[in-house]
């Protein structure tokens, strides 16, 4: 009975963070879906009929997208709990590994999609906040010079908190989305109550009429539409925080019946009075409830900003560890939740950034435009990455997986197709944005595959190197050397250096490997690997997962119980701090242009250390340079 009770409570807590972390970027989606969806640009006349129809399209885009994509098929595809997109990539990836060709344009896939997110990082909070903020222009032109200056406020102060973790604020963010989705909510029944009429929308014969009979104004709406369901990847990326029961029991307990009450509600007041499109969310309240419901606004908007920024660290942090991005630097800014990270790199360029898109868009309309390309090609490469997990990794026949993702696929493709035809009006924002983090990560990535096959060229075998040491030792000096190695079966360039410079070998040599297993845990108990050698010399790899902290320091402490103990007073790490540069002239078969070369170099350089990203002590290292040409 305890157990129940105390079952019980945790999924409660579970589903109430969820609630605030999850939920905040999709609940704050009222806020300019609607009117987006009825905006007269589109060349859809404003009518009881298209209201119902406009409605409708968004209660089974929701129900479509949201409930059956995402909350029933797609947070199936769990890599041991975890969930997003580069999560989803580890296990595609991995399901087609003995297919070189497929693996490949699988990791595209993968890597084209997280690009993509980093431009939803980016608008979200743009939106969310101006939308927000443009509630003070309902009734009256006196604040409209300031909306952007308050919204850049807001931001600013957010990313400027960011160094401080999310777990003080974090506990706050539940019980502000319950008072959010209830006060949407009500708004929404009173509207309803009054004009009942408009739950005719819930029949999906009116989605289809509106989708259908407008030419190809019905194309170009769709575009509007899917604003109702941005922040629904946020249901994958977090389940590896809050379990997809308490995910699934939020969306369909309060959050999915809130949000369709308040679109619902927004459309009966269209209908009884259509002059309400300037802003049908804020004039849906009484005129003595809309300043308080700003400031309510404002803070769901800043929680639905907040949502995604910590995705977006812990995408990138993902990245890092997959060896898509360089070394940068991570804090841990909680000592109980793992998760919850700083990156203030990628802070600072985010805000950048931000600031850059709130200051020349200036209003969410004009933001409405560029924001679908980055939500509906990430969700677009999730269906494709979930078919070939579903085919190649769980090995389902190819009708059933044709039958479980094509649908989603074409639903996915026409609303992608849509958001394409806003290019012109800001679509190419997200577009350029994904672009240049693709080439990034894409030169990252094959750089270091470069460099490591450079390296390869010149390294010596360990096995004879250390047969040959046997044969004519050099003189060993008391304590411990650590040669940090990249590839396990080859001989570090720092061993070389060393004895190439010092003469000298340590009683103990131990040559460690960090690796990054496609999973996002690894336990302690497979977390190292020691391999005596002989004469002093041992082989220690060490594994971790993409979700882990990389610490070095501490997964010694577990190479006790296979024999290997060490004292860090008596311990030195040689690591080979490696400069790379551009080959001169024309590249060789198989390497990169020019400039990608320059981008990597330059990359490289500004890298964070491995002494620091692996959390080795500053005092107890010594490397030695190599220059690497590639």
């Amino acid at each position: 009975m305890e157990k129940t009770a105390e079952y019980t409570s945790t999924r409660a807590a579970l589903t109430l963070a969820a609630l605030g972390v999850v939920y905040g970027d999709i609940g704050t989606s009222p806020l300019y879906a609607v009117k987006e969806t009825f905006n007269p640009a589109h060349g859809i006349p404003l009518t009881p009929e298209t209201v119902l129809g406009g409605l409708s399209a968004i209660f089974w885009a929701l129900m479509i997208v949201v409930s059956l994509k995402y909350v029933i098929l797609i947070m199936r595809a769990d890599n041991k709990g975890e969930g997003g997109i580069m999560a989803l990539l580890a296990l595609a990836s991995a399901a087609v590994k003995d297919r070189p060709r497929l693996r490949a344009t699988i990791l595209l896939l993968g890597v084209l999609g997280a690009a993509l997110f980093y431009g939803d990082a980016v608008l979200t909070p743009a939106i969310s906040v101006l939308s927000a903020v443009e509630g003070l222009e309902v009734g009256t032109t006196a604040f409209t010079p300031y909306v952007v200056p308050i919204s850049l406020g807001v931001v600013i102060g957010l990313f400027a908190l960011q160094r401080q973790g999310s777990s003080v604020i974090g506990a706050l963010f539940g019980p502000v989305m319950i008072l959010w989705f209830g006060a949407i909510a009500a708004l929404g029944l009173a509207a309803i109550l009054k004009h009942p009429e408009v739950l005719r929308a819930l029949d999906p014969t009116h989605a289809l009429r509106f989708t259908t009979q407008h030419g190809f104004a019905s194309f170009i709406v769709l575009g509007a539409v899917l604003l109702a369901f941005t922040g629904a990847e946020a249901l994958y990326a977090d389940m590896g925080h809050f379990g997809k029961a308490p995910i699934r029991l939020a969306w369909f307990g309060l959050v999915f019946p809130a949000l369709m009450l308040n679109y619902f509600g927004q459309g009966a007041l269209l209908i009884a009075d259509p002059g309400a499109l300037e802003n049908p969310f804020f004039l849906l309240a009484p005129e003595w409830v809309r300043y308080p419901l700003v400031a309510l606004a404002t803070v769901a908007a800043v929680i639905a900003s907040q949502a995604t920024i910590s995705g977006t660290y812990s995408l990138t942090r993902q990245a890092i560890q997959l060896d898509y991005l360089p070394r940068l630097n991570v804090r841990q800014t909680s000592a109980k939740q793992i998760g919850q990270i700083y990156l203030p790199g990628a802070n600072w360029l985010l805000l950048l950034v931000i600031v850059a898109v709130i200051a020349g868009f200036g209003s969410s309309t004009a933001l409405a435009s560029a924001y679908g390309v980055a939500v509906t090609g990430t969700m677009l490469v999730t269906t494709i990455l979930t078919f070939f997990l579903l085919r190649h990794g769980w090995g389902y026949p190819l009708w059933a997986c044709v039958g479980a993702t094509g649908f989603f696929v074409i639903v996915d493709a026409a609303f992608f197709s849509s958001s394409l035809m806003k290019v012109a009006d800001g679509g190419w924002f997200p577009l350029a944005m994904g672009a240049l983090v693709f080439i990034v990560m894409t030169t990252w990535r094959h750089g270091r595959v470069l460099a490591t096959a450079a390296q390869r060229r010149l390294a010596i075998p360990l096995g004879s190197f250390v047969r040959a040491l046997a044969a004519n030792p050099p003189h060993r000096v008391a304590g411990t050397a650590v040669f940090m190695a990249g590839d396990p079966d080859s001989v570090p360039n720092a061993m070389m250096h060393n004895l190439k410079h010092n003469k000298v070998l340590h009683e103990r040599v131990v040559f460690l490997t960090v690796a990054t297993r496609d999973v996002p845990w690894v336990p302690a108990a497979e977390r190292v690997e020691v391999t005596p050698l002989g004469q002093g010399f041992y082989r220690l790899n060490v594994r971790f997962g993409f979700m882990d902290r990389p610490d070095v320091t501490a997964s010694l402490d577990l190479c006790k119980a296979q024999g290997l103990e060490f004292d860090l007073m008596q311990t030195t790490f040689f690591l080979s701090r490696a400069t790379v540069v551009p080959a001169t002239g024309p590249g060789e078969p198989g390497g990169m242009a020019e400039w990608r070369e320059s981008l990597f170099a330059t990359m490289a350089r500004n890298a964070r250390t491995a002494a620091d990203y692996y959390n080795i002590p500053a005092n107890c290292v010594i490397e030695l340079g190599t220059k690497i040409a590639i």
